[in-house]
């Protein structure tokens, strides 16, 4: 035994075994965050109840099974609640999301088991997808049809068919919104801006402010074409409606533009499921929030996120080799670079928030204060640069991150042998053709390694943004097709920050939890996307230059 011990194996043992738990917690993990997420938009059985309340009155509950849990009878009957029957030591409860909000208050209830009567699953059920106030529940018995309530043989296709007529109407409205209309509302702004800078170096003459308001007035002219159009699409849309019938056997009228999509869950076979469940998945992806960020989709967030992220690679990597490259190979050995190096090093342990509160004073409020003075004065008192922005978020998470970059650039530099330095130098090139032409391409590698250590950090960093950029609804893109294509000064929406709005200030909790999970699961892999991405050509410039190191 005391041979075995000595010989180290179970050292070896011991961590080996450290890291299969740590590689088995991380992927359980992973798992189940990607399960309770993903399994949000399986579609669920609707139920439809019928029920007692305590005071012994039926009524009709059709809603979809959330969670349950087992809760003691001492607990209830200290509550207040009364059993007619005699009951066990725990009694069962479901969760039931019942929608209908507009009607029945919150779309979320604990029901007891004690108090169903019975239970069934309807085929006739539909599960309506609306634009606001969230799902609904009943049974479609009619469509209006501009003002006239039709009689349908088949009154499920006849719904799906409207219901797709109304989104298409939709979409093409929003398309020219997004559009025209926002390229017609940019251009004015610009007019605006133009004519007030003139007005501030006095140089507003009666040419250039007739050539302005001719501007405006052609700019005006086509927006009341478009906005007639705009307008036409969405009374094309709102133009019909469909009567439905909920679990208060009441009518109830609901009009076409504001329904996203309709599902009879409980006719669904598995391929079905599988397909709905696709449908839904790609809808998170490709769809902006909407109803407090608790429904819709999260592709701003996503954009927001990568963009960022891309933008802080650009603005980290060329001042952590340049900073690595000067401190090993230029700095002379002395306290002063000694004192540098452990700076650096005492960066990395920096929080942050304390990052974020610096970029909010230094980058927003003084650089960008004085870019707007200097460049953008017509603008005042409005801030251009002298906001919060994207810009800001990647020059903040750039100094966050730098330090991770200069150490790993170092380490790569400080394995290339200084053999390698001489020769070059021997055949004549200078030290800046070794530099450029050897080390950096030898170093490669070890750059990527900064790179991929300062992404998986800074894409899931929400504290400093906070301050610097992040905002819980953007309503437009970075880029867009507006001059100058790339507007750095705009906020954006990140993933990480989105999951704290929906898992924190969320008014409706019970139905942002899902959201929670898929949105986490869709921020990891936003980040291992990015990662193999810079391991796939970190590798490609290991086997490039790997002839160098012979």
């Amino acid at each position: 035994m005391g041979k075995w011990f000595k010989s180290g194996s179970p050292w070896i043992w011991m961590t080996s075994g450290a890291v299969s738990i740590s590689l088995i917690a991380v992927l359980g993990l992973l798992l189940l965050i990607a399960w309770r997420g993903l399994s949000y938009f399986w579609p669920a059985d609707i139920y439809q109840w019928e029920m007692k309340n305590q005071q012994g009155e039926r009524y009709t509950l059709i809603g979809e099974i959330y969670d349950k849990e087992e809760v003691p009878t001492e607990r209830l009957i200290a509550a207040g609640h009364k059993f007619d029957t005699e009951v066990g030591d725990n009694v069962t409860r479901y969760l039931v999301k019942t929608g209908n909000r507009e009607f029945v208050g919150l779309d979320f209830r604990w029901i007891l088991a004690t108090d169903i009567i019975s239970r069934s699953k309807p085929a006739d059920i539909a599960v309506i997808e609306r634009s606001k106030n969230g799902d609904f529940y009943g049974y479609p018995i009619a469509i209006i049809e501009d003002g006239k309530r039709l009689t349908s043989q088949d009154i499920e296709a006849d719904f799906e068919s409207h219901i797709d007529r109304a989104v298409d109407l939709n979409e093409q409205a929003l398309s020219l919104q997004k559009g025209v209309i926002g390229s017609i509302n940019y251009e004015l702004e610009n007019l605006r801006l133009k004519a007030r800078s003139y007005e501030l170096d006095n140089a507003l003459t009666e040419s250039r402010k007739a050539e302005i308001e001719a501007a405006k007035a052609k700019l005006n002219a086509e927006y009341l074409v478009v906005e007639k159009e705009f307008f036409a699409l969405k009374t094309q849309a709102g133009r019909d409606a469909v009567v439905i019938r909920d679990m208060r056997g009441e009518e109830v009228t609901l009009k076409l533009d504001t329904i996203l999509d309709v599902a009879y869950a409980n006719r669904l076979s598995f391929i079905g499921k599988i397909g709905h469940w696709f449908v839904g998945v790609g809808k998170f992806v490709s769809d902006d929030p909407r109803e407090a960020n608790t429904e819709g989709g999260v592709f701003p967030a996503i954009f927001g996120t990568v963009f960022m992220v891309m933008l802080m690679a650009v603005i980290v990597t060329p001042f952590g080799v340049i900073a690595a490259i000067y401190l090993h190979e230029y700095a002379k050995k002395g306290p002063i670079t000694k004192m540098i190096r452990i700076a650096v090093i005492n960066l990395a342990g920096v929080p942050s928030i304390v990052y974020g509160v610096f970029g909010l004073g230094f980058f927003v409020y003084m650089f960008g204060g004085t870019l707007d003075q200097l460049f953008y004065p017509e603008a005042l008192p409005a801030p251009t640069f002298g906001s919060p922005g994207v810009i800001w978020s990647a020059l903040t998470l750039a100094i966050l991150t730098l330090p991770v970059v200069i150490v790993s650039t170092e380490e790569g530099l400080s394995r290339i042998p200084s053999s390698v330095r001489q020769g070059s130098l021997a055949l004549g090139a200078t030290k800046a053709e070794t530099l450029w032409r050897i080390i950096i391409p030898m170093a490669s590698p070890a750059i990527m390694t900064g790179l991929i250590l300062a992404v998986a950090r800074a894409a899931g960093e929400v504290a400093p943004l906070m301050l610097v950029g992040v905002v819980k609804l953007a309503p437009t893109l970075p880029i867009d097709m507006n001059f100058p294509f790339v507007h750095l000064e705009r906020k954006f929406m990140h993933l990480g920050f989105h999951i704290y709005d929906v898992g924190f200030q969320s008014p409706n909790v019970e139905a942002a939890r899902p959201l929670v999970y898929a949105t986490s699961f869709l921020l990891v892999s936003v980040i291992v996307a990015l990662n193999l991405t810079a391991i796939g050509v970190r590798n490609h410039l290991r086997e490039k230059y790997r002839s160098l190191e012979h």
